[in-house]
């Protein structure tokens, strides 16, 4: 019987860099990895941008589908045994994953790309599995679901199985063991309860007085919208081919609503949140209306990014610059991946400004590719806040951070939500990372 452990421990505390450490020592072909930082595959992720999942008319012929890159996996790993063809039908159960086989790859939702990227992976039945923050961008059911089937694995087949986890309270209960890092090395392995009465809970707020007052007098931009109504969708519906992603959406968005969208995976949250950003064509298409200027009556894309600040999966992952990290954050002033035009002194020092309110002034310098997932994931909220935008769009903003900063994380968007005129969207598939200022909730089911 194989044991499943963990390793823990706070961002940047060297987590990543002992699993590497480890598969090295190790070099076998039966030690399987899936990291946070995975997207397509080579074939597709040379060309990734981050509108791409909604630009259906850029995905070339080549482009494979989930069925096609399954279909591939599953012959390579040998004979089509009754043993592993109910591997198969168990993991395409657990996953929902028929309804996605005819789907593009690059059309895949956070949460379905994750159910994917396992299924695939565990055809290979590796005899060592290395997860890192499997649990990430899975709806409570299937992260639920995961859970057994991770037992199961174990038990049934002499799998051993190691989580690389941020958010401690993912941790399953029936660990072997727990590693936690510290300063890069690690300590000795426990047991999770030990490591759980070991803990010093998180306080109720960790923001600084005095980081949260500067927050507080930002003045308020003479050019923001004066729209009650930030945004109004009247019988919106998405349709890729034959597939409905949404249907006969009607929804208005006040000016200083703060809403939290939820829903199972391949609902259409992001899509969703797509729309209000213009970076899904179809927008131009619907009955949308954004700060009571109608979409497609004369305003630019960037005219309305100029007043939106956005954090997402996909934004994560389609950064593959290795800029020094204050250029990622000033890319959110020129909206763009990328920074192509350079910033100017006072721009620099309204970016540091915001990694000072992140904690991560120190990272300014350092190369964005070389930083952890978490410091990645906080440079990027730092891009997101940088206009002191009046629309802030969060889709799923706590992912591979730590407990201590995604309290630090709430406390900056509960107190920029304090002020007047801001208004707020929230994706999360955990209710423990909303902000306690949630006004408004919006729930949509898979079609």
């Amino acid at each position: 019987m194989g044991k499943i452990t963990a390793i823990v421990g706070r961002n940047a505390s060297g987590k990543t860099q002992y699993v590497e450490r480890m598969r090295r020592q190790i070099a076998s072909d039966s030690v399987r990895y899936i990291a946070f930082r995975d997207s397509y595959g080579a074939s597709v992720d040379g060309a990734y941008y981050l509108q791409l999942r909604w630009n259906q008319h850029d995905i070339d012929h080549e482009t494979p589908t989930v069925g096609e890159l399954l279909d591939h996996a599953y012959q390579l790993q040998g004979s089509d045994s009754e043993e592993r063809r109910g591997l198969r039908q168990k993991l395409y159960s657990l996953f929902h994953i028929e309804p996605l086989l005819d789907k593009y790859i690059i059309s895949l939702s956070s949460g379905e790309l994750r159910k994917f990227q396992l299924t695939r992976t565990l055809f290979s039945q590796p005899r060592l599995l290395i997860m890192d923050n499997p649990f990430v961008g899975l709806d409570s059911d299937t992260r639920a679901q995961l859970r057994e089937l991770l037992q199961a694995l174990v038990a049934e087949n002499n799998l051993d199985i190691i989580l690389v986890v941020s958010k401690t309270d993912d941790l399953p209960p029936f660990l072997d063991s727990v590693t936690e890092m510290v300063d890069g090395e690690p300590l000795q392995p426990c047991s999770v309860s030990e490591f759980a009465s070991r803990q010093e809970p998180v306080a109720p707020h960790v923001l600084s007085e005095e980081r949260r007052q500067r927050l507080l007098q930002l003045p308020r931009h003479t050019d923001d919208y004066n729209s009650s109504e930030v945004v109004s969708m009247r019988n919106v519906s998405i349709r890729y081919g034959s597939r409905n992603i949404l249907r006969d959406i009607n929804w208005t968005v006040k000016s200083g609503e703060h809403w939290a969208i939820s829903g199972q995976n391949g609902a259409g949250k992001s899509t969703l949140l797509s729309l209000v950003c213009a970076d899904n064509p179809q927008s131009y298409a619907c009955d949308i209306a954004l700060f009571g200027q109608q979409r497609g009556s004369g305003e630019t894309i960037w005219d309305i990014k100029r007043h939106i600040g956005y954090v997402s999966p996909e934004m994560h992952r389609s950064y593959q610059h290795n800029m020094p990290a204050e250029n990622v954050v000033a890319s959110g002033l020129k909206d763009t991946v990328g920074l192509y035009v350079r910033a100017n002194s006072e721009e620099r020092e309204q970016c540091r400004w915001w990694m000072d309110i992140f904690g991560i002034a120190h990272l300014a310098e350092r190369p964005y590719l070389q930083l952890s997932s978490g410091e990645q994931r906080l440079v990027l909220l730092a891009r997101a806040f940088v206009k002191d935008p009046q629309l802030l769009i969060l889709d799923e903003p706590l992912h591979g951070l730590d407990p201590w900063n995604r309290r630090m994380v709430k406390d900056i968007i509960e107190t920029f939500c304090q002020r007047a005129g801001k208004t707020m969207m929230m994706v999360t598939h955990y209710a423990d990372e909303l902000p306690d200022n949630i006004t408004n909730s919006l729930y949509l089911t898979r079609q």
